[in-house]
């Protein structure tokens, strides 16, 4: 290595194979060695001198230059020059010009090269931490595969390949256990850029990990023949989804059910035995608040459009279940509908109305 560069030609043409590589701009990368060529050489030289560092584009030799103020009478050799060395170096510094010395130390090009390698080796990392942001923003709302690493108070990390996924706390279900090795999937919820790589927060609660794995296991919701049209969610009990289908032919609630309830036994094993429960959806807002209040058996259902509520009158002895237990059912049916229920038994409501 020559003294003050760094492995010249190869440098250059190696620097500009990487850049094109890792897709880094080859002038940001100079300029990036170029500034730290210039703490190094603070550091090693003189924490106050004002230089300044280039390096040939063409052949990669390192410079350091010394910016000296052009004065009459130097005080302070460390910042200043006189008139007549200045004029030596080139004959038209004026008094108050600032002069530029050779200044590079017979030892820097070895610190140049270490330096060089540092700066590289950081804008490569920054490089692959955006390629990899950039590859999982474009996952949000979606689902991945997760392996747990590790859990530490109550956060789990999990490995999502290029990249680790936080589930945190309120993200897990209730009653869940998480060993390092568990696979599992999970809900992207969002992708943030951060210092030391991108985070991607994940979540086992979320109703849109219900739809992606339903899309997963129905053909038909791939295709758009099924859809999902809403879905309310308490995370490790019960679920209750509301489906459409587009052809008059295919019923949308076998569909999701599958042969034999495989397509939906499949769903529940991957949340740990969550009931789910998956009704027709109406643009008649009595029928579908009917079918939402499933499994009970509903009698009549009166509605008030403008408050968007709903009276609802169900058989005595299926008062319970269509309330549910601490009032679940009830409580998922008016979620999914988005409509205000009131749930009557018969007796009690006919006895009202006499």
């Amino acid at each position: 290595m020559a003294q003050n560069s760094i492995d010249p030609g190869e440098f250059v043409s190696a620097l500009e194979a990487l850049a094109k590589e890792k897709h880094i701009n080859k002038e940001v990368l100079f300029s990036a060695i170029e500034s730290a060529l210039i703490s190094a050489y603070k550091k090693n030289f003189g924490k106050t001198a004002n230089v300044r560092a280039t390096i040939d584009r063409v052949t990669g030799q390192v410079e350091v230059l010394a910016r000296k103020t052009v004065v009459e009478e130097v005080e302070d050799p460390q910042a200043e020059i006189s008139l007549e060395e200045a004029r030596a170096i080139h004959p038209r510094y004026e008094i108050g010009d600032l002069a530029e010395i050779r200044a590079t130390p017979r030892d820097f090009g070895r610190i140049a090269a270490q330096t060089a390698k540092q700066v590289v080796v950081q804008h490569i990392r920054e490089a692959e931490r955006g390629v990899i942001y950039e590859e999982y923003i474009e996952k949000e709302n979606e689902i991945l595969t997760a392996i747990v690493q590790r859990v530490e108070n109550r956060q789990v990390l999990v490995e999502l390949g290029r990249t680790e996924g936080l589930l945190e706390p309120n993200q897990q279900m209730p009653g869940e256990e998480y060993a390092p090795g568990d696979r599992l999937k999970v809900y992207v919820l969002e992708v943030s850029k951060m210092s030391r790589g991108p985070q991607v927060l994940v979540s086992r609660t979320h109703p849109g990990l219900v739809k992606r794995l339903f899309e997963i296991e129905v053909p038909e919701i791939r295709s758009g023949i099924v859809q999902i049209r809403s879905i309310a969610r308490e995370a490790g009990q019960r679920t209750k989804m509301a489906v459409h289908s587009t052809d008059t032919m295919i019923d949308p609630v076998g569909s999701c059910v599958g042969p034999r309830g495989m397509r939906v036994e499949n769903v529940v094993a991957e949340l740990k035995t969550e009931k789910i429960d998956i009704i027709k959806w109406s643009a008649d807002p009595a029928e579908y608040i009917a079918n939402a209040l499933n499994p009970a058996r509903v009698i009549s259902v009166f509605v008030a459009e403008k408050e968007k509520a709903a009276r609802i009158i169900v058989p005595d002895n299926q008062l319970s279940l269509a309330i549910g237990k601490e009032g679940q059912n009830a409580r998922l049916a008016a979620k999914l509908t988005g409509w205000k229920i009131d749930i009557k038994p018969e007796s009690g409501f006919y006895g009202e109305e006499q």
